[in-house]
């Protein structure tokens, strides 16, 4: 009888995985450290004795830009009953906006309007360099 050589024992199949650990703990190192944390804004809720004590602004501090689309696609801007038109928006939105800087633009689509006049408006609006541009729902 003679005896096979050259085969190995069942242990030695092994694999080693101290090396891919260290890599997973490199990157999981690189990642904490590198996130950037977003720092979380929140609204202060007044209570009614407070309102009283603060000076309320004036007309022209609280007013906006406030542009409603209708159902059908008519643009009123800041409750006048006259619809103005598409080529209107941006140069109202300059003569708004150089009597009180500090306005935003809010906009109120109706649900039948379209997309598109509510996208036009906001592009009038970012072309006259307001950075303040909200939509509310009806």
């Amino acid at each position: 009888m003679k005896k096979i050589t050259g085969r190995k024992k069942a242990d030695d199949t092994n694999i080693d995985l101290t090396p891919m650990l260290d890599v997973v703990f490199i990157l999981l190192i690189f990642f904490v450290v590198t996130a950037t944390f977003l720092s979380e804004t929140a609204i202060e809720a007044a209570s009614s004795d407070s309102n009283d004590s603060q000076e309320q602004p004036t007309d022209d501090e609280k007013k906006n830009i406030l542009f409603e689309i209708g159902a059908n696609n008519e643009i009123i801007l800041n409750g006048n009953p006259r619809p103005i038109i598409s080529t209107q928006i941006r140069s109202n939105i300059d003569q708004l906006k150089a009597e009180n800087p500090a306005a935003s633009v809010i906009i109120q689509p109706n649900r039948t309007s379209e997309v598109a006049t509510l996208v036009m408006i906001m592009d009038a609006a970012r072309q006259a360099g307001m950075v303040n541009i909200s939509i509310v729902e009806p």
